[in-house]
């Protein structure tokens, strides 16, 4: 009975596929698909430029001298970093050479996570005693205001109107604005973006300068420096726009076919995310980096990061206070 049955489907397939023979086969053409990473969209409204006047935006807190590590004042916020074991820092893995996952080690390294690692050791005498948050350049305000991080060190231009929900460090390195684009591209002043699809990375200070253009680039925001170069090499977009010490290292990354400009859009002071509320902690900060300026410390993380990419070092930016 079931080979009956078998071999009358056979035949009913057989009729189909008969039936179907005489029909002229139809021509499809189908365009390849390269859609766009998760969370790029096109930006039609301009963000807050950090433009409001708060004085001297570069101004920090005056350190006063640093406890030895391991004796924190009582009652201090570093007293409380001491007591749970570890220093939390927000931090990025997707930009090479300042916060990158090495995929060798499988370890989040760079130039900022060093800077965090030094903070750590003044704490505790061990900088190995952090955790690293890897969070979104749009998530450095909230994850501070929340207290999930102690602090930010993630490539953090300070601006007045992050001043307003956040407090800063002195100054722990300036980068310049500049443009990434293919070789021969011509994209290598801001006129020349005009209408030009261009990405830059949201809640970022690239993005807002480039809103400020006139005329202006036709932009995109992605969620992450690596989105927007996967953007460029895909053809979606015709030029990348940010700090040029993040630039070269994602020029780095596809260095026979992208340049970098020379024409800088704007100066970016990077400074140390810290809680409103924590002047202490903003003060401690301050203090280890007066003392990397001094023992050589920032010098020799700059080599070790930076120094192949951007050349001899220009030297730690020298910290202004305004008390």
């Amino acid at each position: 009975m079931r080979t009956r049955v078998a071999v009358a489907l056979l035949a009913v397939a057989f009729a189909v596929a008969g039936c179907g023979s005489s029909a002229a086969p139809v021509s499809v053409s189908v365009a390849p698909v390269q859609p766009s990473p998760s969370g790029a969209n096109e930006a039609t409204t301009a963000p807050d430029a950090g433009n409001e006047d708060c004085g001297d935006r570069e101004a920090s807190l005056r350190p006063g001298p640093l406890p030895p590590p391991g004796a924190m004042p009582s009652g201090s916020t570093m007293a409380a970093i001491a007591e749970r074991g570890r220093l939390i820092v927000g931090v990025d893995q997707n930009t090479q050479p300042f916060g990158y996952r090495n995929p060798a080690t499988r370890r989040v390294e760079g130039f900022d996570i060093d800077i965090a690692r030094e903070i750590a050791r003044a704490i505790f005498g061990d900088p190995d005693r952090i955790q690293l948050r890897v969070v979104n350049a749009n998530q450095r305000e909230s994850v501070l205001q929340s207290g999930e991080v102690d602090l930010v060190v993630r490539t953090y231009s300070i601006t007045c109107a992050r001043k307003k929900s956040v407090d800063f460090s002195t100054v722990y390195y300036y980068a310049n604005q500049k443009i990434l684009s293919a070789k021969g591209s011509g994209l290598d002043v801001p006129e020349a973006l005009a209408g030009k699809p261009v990405c830059a990375v949201s809640g970022t200070t690239s993005l807002a300068k480039l809103f400020a253009l006139n005329p202006r680039p036709n932009l995109f925001s992605a969620a992450t420096w690596t989105d927007c170069l996967l953007m460029l090499q895909q053809g979606q977009v015709d030029a990348i726009s940010t700090d040029d010490s993040v630039l070269a290292g994602l020029q780095i990354q596809d260095h026979l076919n992208m340049e970098i400009s020379d024409r800088s859009l704007g100066v970016e002071p990077y400074g140390i995310g810290v809680k409103l509320q924590n002047s202490d902690l903003v003060r401690f900060v301050n203090g280890v980096l007066e003392q990397m300026r001094d023992d050589g410390t920032w010098e020799r993380i700059y080599d070790r990061w930076l120094r192949d990419l951007l050349g001899p070092s220009p030297g730690p930016p020298q910290p202004r206070y305004k008390d």
